[in-house]
């Protein structure tokens, strides 16, 4: 069952400015061969976006595509949006910019709370992927659900207790061909994921 499209935590949105456009530029030249190998995009059943990606900004923010933006080919920096704050407890996201944070805005939050070496995030979907490393690279239990505070506390217990801080790649058993990437930059983490066959 596809779980997927809305945000699960409570978004405190600030519309303002466009993202750094800097990180909009490195964001959208590793969005789009995600896009194009179907990584990110949209199940046009039930007509819900999929798939993100973010970088480290300053301040302990960072720049994330927008919430249901998985359908378009291309994103503008009206596309993104800059996470300012964030209370994985409270289970609380606060995000500035045109559009509000995607719904997996706190697992990326966590991830780089993680290690500043953490400087970009990348969630993906894919069946074929999903089925292939399920359990073999590090993977989230199946009662975890996307876009809460188990999720990131799993991310979390990865990071910490498997190879996920040295391979940069993990399963979300609990969200149907969910996978997530972290990198030093866009491109080691895009490629973590375009990468594996």
């Amino acid at each position: 069952m596809i779980d997927e499209g809305y945000i699960k935590f409570e978004l405190e949105w600030r519309q303002g400015k466009l993202p750094d456009a800097d990180a909009v530029a490195e964001l959208n030249e590793w969005r789009k061969p995600l896009y194009d190998a179907g990584l990110i995009g949209q199940y046009h059943d039930i007509g819900v976006g999929f798939g993100n990606i973010s970088v480290r900004s300053n301040n302990g923010q960072f720049v994330i595509s927008g919430t249901q933006t998985g359908h378009l080919d291309t994103l503008a920096a009206e596309h993104y949006t800059t996470v300012t704050a964030y209370d994985t407890a409270a289970n609380k996201v606060c995000c500035e910019g045109p559009v509000k944070a995607s719904s997996e805005s706190m697992t990326h939050a966590t991830l780089y709370e993680l290690s500043n070496e953490i400087n970009a995030v990348v969630h993906v979907h894919s069946a074929r992927l999903w089925r292939k490393f399920l359990g073999k690279l590090p993977t989230t239990d199946s009662t975890v659900s996307y876009g809460t505070p188990e999720m990131a506390e799993a991310f979390r217990r990865l990071y910490l207790d498997t190879v996920f801080a040295t391979n940069g790649i993990a399963v979300m058993a609990g969200h149907d061909d969910g996978i997530i990437a972290i990198g030093r930059n866009m491109r080691e983490a895009a490629q973590r994921i375009l990468g594996p066959s």
